[in-house]
């Protein structure tokens, strides 16, 4: 499998980035309405794949839930466990996750999915490792968003700045950069994630596009003027 996705060139530019609280998108968008699906869920055992730095994972623990963060970048995973000794952080890929089936109440996937190669290998892995009854909570960038980098925004003639996409039905990974940090995102089409999530027989329970909530009013703006995430909560059938 091709593990150049720029992550570990990349790891200390995000973890300065990121700081202890995490970027807009996580503070002002989405912590919030993750946080509450967290809660309604019951959790007591969460497996949060792609954990990166461990902030999520950090939050889980702090809500009194057992959390395991996997992540494959070693120098995220050691930042991880400096800044969180008690936790649980593993190397691993989301494709082939070295767990029990169906061990965890709970398995998040907080901006991840576009960082994995092989969504047809990690998607099934997640859902074998849920209990029956658990759920799957992913917060994901929007497929209209993730069809227009690298381009994206850009000024018309009248100098209106405007996003545009293209070829969105065309899967594809592309090179993103900002702030010293340069990763490959894979763009799919909503189709590819539907059709795998319920390939699985799991059943969709909440699907929201989070609006940004305080922060910077120029930002907040950015933020509602295109689709740039949605949160999908997915459970496993209960067994019979």
């Amino acid at each position: 499998m091709d593990t150049d996705d720029g992550w570990p060139d990349s790891a200390s530019a995000w973890i300065a980035d990121q700081g202890e609280a995490g970027d807009f998108s996580r503070r002002h968008v989405l912590d919030a309405p993750m946080l509450a699906r967290v809660a309604r869920s019951g959790a007591r055992t969460a497996l949060d794949v792609g954990c990166g730095e461990g902030r999520f994972c950090r939050m889980l623990a702090a809500a009194g839930i057992a959390a395991t963060g996997i992540d494959p970048t070693e120098a995220l995973l050691e930042a991880a466990r400096a800044r969180h000794p008690g936790g649980d952080y593993r190397r691993g890929q989301a494709e082939a996750l070295d767990l029990a089936d169906g061990g965890y109440d709970l398995v998040v996937s907080y901006l991840t999915l576009l960082d994995i190669a092989d969504i047809g290998r990690a998607i099934p892995e997640m859902a074998r490792v849920l209990r029956p009854g658990g759920r799957l909570l992913i917060a994901n960038m929007n497929s209209f968003f993730t069809a227009g980098p690298p381009e994206g925004w850009t000024t018309g003639a009248d100098g209106t700045r405007r996003f545009c996409l293209d070829h969105y039905l065309e899967a594809r990974a592309d090179w993103v950069a900002w702030r010293g940090i340069r990763i490959r995102n894979w763009h799919r089409p909503m189709e590819t994630y539907m059709a795998l999530l319920l390939g699985q027989g799991l059943l969709l329970r909440h699907y929201a596009e989070p609006a940004p909530v305080g922060g910077d009013p120029a930002m907040a703006a950015r933020y509602r003027r295109v689709p740039y995430f949605h949160i999908m909560e997915w459970q496993k059938p209960a067994a019979k």
